[in-house]
């Protein structure tokens, strides 16, 4: 089956859009904070996860990538004293990722800079309605191209009462 003429220019612009934004974010990232945007990914999951700390294997399925890029990754993040990789206690055939203070203080200083290009490229060309279905669209592609459900930030502690 072939696409329309409307099918085929929506898709055009989907396909382009999938290629220069993570372009984008990849140059913000690097040149403010020495990050890819992968990686700023693995080191936000890790800074919202409990102590810091997820199983690699649930780690890669936020990150929609197999566990030897993850690996490759972790490696390097490692080195430059990011994250820490240990063994499972509960159960060993899992290895547990955690983000170190430096990490953390990565993450925190590579924060702002980072929202406010996806701020300017995204948030501010759309209305808050068109937003809301852009998360809904998207949401919904997301489902449908690959297992398991797409990371999402914890939601914020409610305001004490």
């Amino acid at each position: 089956m072939t696409l329309s003429t409307d099918e085929l220019a929506t898709w055009a612009s989907l396909a382009t859009l999938l290629e220069r934004l993570p372009t984008a974010l990849d140059a913000q990232l690097q040149r403010d904070s020495g990050l890819t945007h992968f990686e700023y990914g693995v080191l936000v999951a890790l800074d919202t996860a409990p102590d810091r700390t997820l199983r690699l294997s649930v780690l890669a399925g936020y990150a929609a990538c197999t566990l030897s890029r993850l690996s490759r990754a972790m490696t390097r993040l490692e080195k430059g004293g990011l994250v820490q990789r240990a063994v499972d206690p509960t159960d060993g055939r899992f290895t547990l990722g955690t983000l170190t203070e430096h990490g953390h203080d990565v993450v925190q200083a590579a924060t702002p800079g980072h929202r406010e290009l996806v701020r300017r490229l995204v948030f501010d060309l759309l209305t808050d309605e068109e937003a809301r279905r852009l998360g809904q669209l998207t949401g919904r592609l997301v489902e449908a191209s690959g297992p398991g459900p797409a990371w999402s930030p914890p939601s914020p502690p409610a305001p004490p009462a």
